[in-house]
């Protein structure tokens, strides 16, 4: 298919899928699936109110796997034409023969194929030439710009909209797709103050144009978020309450999942092997699956093996209640598929009811983290160390800004010591959730 072709839809993606899946079978393929997707998509950056790129994007591919009895082979292709993909499912079928056999191989459980795909409100196309979206990007740095006179540079702003179809099928009679669409509008600027200068940023992202943030908005709190930084201090080493605001908190919903994820399970290399049905938070965590929810972000009606995604609790009030499995982990674990093959969909944080002034009265004093660096975490022992920036709090109120710190503690210790969550819960992500209060980690400082 050449750069010039139509734009293909689900309907014609599924055509391809169904045709190399034929081929594996008329090839000695035990068992078969494929899976085809098309993309196009419009980027562009501004850096002082001046046009820095514009890209225009189409992508497309398709990846095969094809299995003699337990032998496995796998090819891929960025060309949809028929030539290659008949290539790439030959070559799929070639490399088989040079593989190690696999007791644990092969497709899911018919039973568990998704045999209706649900519309969950995926695809919403925003009709954005590039003069429209280097307008929005230009206004939405112009914002930053012009808030404070302290905003003195910029990293710029971005404007992108992407637009996607998928289709997958296997030799077990499954064969669906869908559509779907991703937007969004960022910005970060530079305040100065003195030789002091800092950093910050703020993004809008949805399924659907009309979700977004204004840009004006967007570049209005990266300024404040920057200009909120200068001044900061370094304070000493102490151990104190740290709160991490929602668009931060879902990074330690993040790990839960990686270390309760098959991979890491079977290779025993998670610090929270064998916790099935057993705390491994505290009692105010409550996070369910829904992986259904109309125009979310992380939103699917299948899984990358085909298997019908549902609604299900995995954590209740500390206790865990699944693990996140694709087919081929949970036969390794002797379990059934969660139909989690690529990944988890639309975790949802249960609140305790304190909106994000309650979290830092409760806190009196403590460490608020705004940006979080590094990725120091050890995921054998659950050893958490992480760059950090924020504010110190006195009181239940930011006193001053604060930078060059590390937090750290172990993560066993830091899902425990949970103590509440916001109200103020962060739907930009396939985490939904709102600030996390932990009672106590250490802020290692000067």
């Amino acid at each position: 298919m050449s750069a010039n072709s139509p734009k293909p839809g689900v309907a014609d993606l599924q055509e391809r899928v169904a045709g190399a899946l034929a081929l594996a079978k008329r090839l000695g393929a035990s068992e078969a699936q494929a899976a085809a997707s098309f993309s196009t998509g419009l980027t562009v950056n501004v850096r002082m109110r001046e046009v820095e790129t514009l890209e225009f994007h189409r992508d497309q591919g398709m990846g095969v796997t094809v299995y003699f009895g337990k032998r496995k082979g796998s090819a891929s292709t960025s060309d949809l034409g028929a030539a290659a993909l008949e290539e790439t499912v030959r070559k799929a079928c070639a490399l088989a023969k040079y593989t190690t056999e696999d007791a644990f191989a092969g497709l899911a459980d018919p039973a568990r194929l998704a045999r209706h795909v649900p519309d969950l409100d995926l695809r919403h196309p925003w009709s954005l030439d590039a003069d429209a979206a280097i307008d929005l990007a230009t206004r939405c740095e112009s914002a930053a710009l012009d808030a404070d006179a302290r905003i003195t540079n910029s990293e710029g702003a971005g404007v992108s909209s992407h637009d996607g179809y998928r289709a997958q099928g296997n030799s077990h009679g499954f064969l669906a797709g869908y559509s779907d669409t991703h937007h969004s509008v960022s910005c970060a600027v530079i305040a100065s103050a003195g030789e002091q200068m800092e950093r910050d940023m703020d993004y809008t992202t949805a399924r659907h144009p009309d979700a977004l943030e204004s840009p004006v908005a967007v570049g209005r709190e990266a300024a404040r978020c920057a200009c909120a930084r200068l001044g900061a201090v370094k304070i000493g080493t102490r151990t104190a309450p740290v709160l991490y605001p929602a668009r931060l908190a879902r990074s330690l919903v993040g790990h839960l999942v990686g270390a309760v994820s098959g991979g890491a399970l079977y290779r025993r290399s998670s610090f929270l092997l064998d916790s099935l049905g057993t705390a491994v938070m505290a009692p105010c965590m409550t996070i369910d699956e829904h992986p259904h929810l109309p125009r979310a972000l992380a939103s699917a009606p299948y899984d990358d093996d085909g298997v019908a995604t549902a609604d299900r609790r995995v954590v209740d009030r500390g206790v865990l209640q699944g693990y996140f499995l694709s087919s081929y982990s949970a036969r390794r674990l002797g379990m059934e598929t969660t139909g989690n093959a690529g990944g988890a969909h639309n975790l949802v944080v249960a609140d305790t009811g304190a909106s994000f002034a309650d979290l830092l009265a409760e806190m009196g004093s403590g460490f608020l983290v705004t940006e979080l660096m590094g990725s120091g975490i050890n995921p054998v022992t659950g050893d958490y160390s992480r760059g950090a920036v924020g504010f110190w709090v006195e009181g239940g109120e930011l006193r001053y800004p604060v930078s060059e710190v590390t937090i750290a503690g172990n993560l066993r210790d830091v899902f425990h010591g949970i103590a509440a969550i916001g109200t103020d819960r962060d739907l930009r992500g396939g985490i939904q959730t709102g600030s996390i209060l932990v009672r106590e980690m250490t802020v290692a400082g000067s």
